[in-house]
């Protein structure tokens, strides 16, 4: 970390200064960070000793932050390493006001950047969030496998900490609601939403029900499984084109994926108790997801906004 230098996640302090809090607060509004006291800024290590003192200092000013910001410190060789996790309630600020990172750099917030950080932090998204109560243990390791497969991407020996980490998925400790939902062994455990509910009605109405799956796995597994009951339900005819036969579908495939992916990608998994609705009909396919238009988009404006030059 030291030898890559400084940048949007790593900051060098040769000592400590009560002015780290502004860097605590840049790492919490931003992607999270680690402060490195005992490193010049020319990568030249001085050293840090990790006191009680020190640490009840460090402690102190980041519980003086609003809100106030949840660190860890610890010693490595003569480093004192200040990990501060992105923040969960931004903006945060210190004494001296609200900072980011940018450019590598801790900056100053100006008035707009402040009141765009409030609009759009109103609420973390939830993908975004650590789940508290989940450990490394809880990762699927075939689950980790079969994504590397599916993404063509081929690795001698698959760590899932890293590729978590290195996808955004996860942090040092922690891992995020989007790790849980492609990685987790049971996701049922922690996101009891995530769950995909696939239907084939006899007719064109709700009412007589001849086939139903409920999916509750990863969203890999249920893009695969909605994907399967889709071509199992729909009507196809067969066309020989020289020695092959090819299966044509009474609706496209290429569009039916694209709705699917849609779907499992766009829905709130942050409302409990709902499903993503697969409907298959004799006339149509429906399906529906849980969520709405994004925040400042009435219904009667949604066709007008999306027609209106820009």
């Amino acid at each position: 970390m030291i030898r890559e230098g400084e940048g949007l996640t790593v900051e060098f302090k040769e000592h400590f200064s009560s002015r780290i809090d502004e860097d605590m607060v840049a790492f919490a509004n931003t992607k999270g960070g680690v402060i490195l006291l005992g490193v010049k800024n020319d990568k030249t290590l001085t050293g840090e000793k990790l006191t009680n003192d020190l640490k009840a200092r460090i402690n102190s000013l980041a519980r003086n932050c609003q809100p106030p910001i949840s660190l860890s410190i610890q010693k490595i060789q003569d480093v004192v390493v200040i990990d501060v996790p992105q923040g969960e309630d931004k903006p945060y600020n210190c004494g001296s006001g609200y900072f980011r990172r940018l450019d590598g750099t801790t900056q100053k917030m100006t008035n707009s950047e402040l009141r765009i950080m409030f609009q759009e932090n109103e609420l973390i998204p939830f993908e975004d969030k650590a789940i508290r109560n989940m450990t490394w243990d809880d990762i699927s390791k075939e689950k980790v496998r079969d994504f590397l497969r599916e993404a063509n991407i081929e690795v001698k020996k698959v760590n899932s900490r890293d590729l978590l980490h290195s996808l955004n998925v996860a942090g040092r400790n922690e891992i995020t609601n989007a790790g849980a939902l492609f990685f987790a062994k049971d996701i049922s455990r922690f996101i009891p939403q995530a769950r995909m509910t696939l239907i084939a009605f006899k007719g064109t109405d709700r009412v007589h029900i001849f086939d139903r799956q409920d999916f509750q796995d990863d969203l890999l597994a249920q893009f695969r499984g909605a994907e399967f009951f889709l071509k199992k339900h729909l009507n196809r005819r067969s066309v020989i084109k020289g020695m092959v036969r090819e299966d044509i579908y009474e609706l496209p495939l290429e569009a039916l994926r694209e709705a699917i992916t849609n779907a499992i990608i766009h829905r709130d998994y942050s409302i409990r108790g709902t499903s993503l609705m697969v409907e298959v009909y004799e006339d149509r396919v429906e399906i529906v997801n849980p969520g709405g238009l994004p925040k400042g988009l009435p219904k009667k404006r949604f066709r007008t906004d999306l027609d209106t030059p820009q």
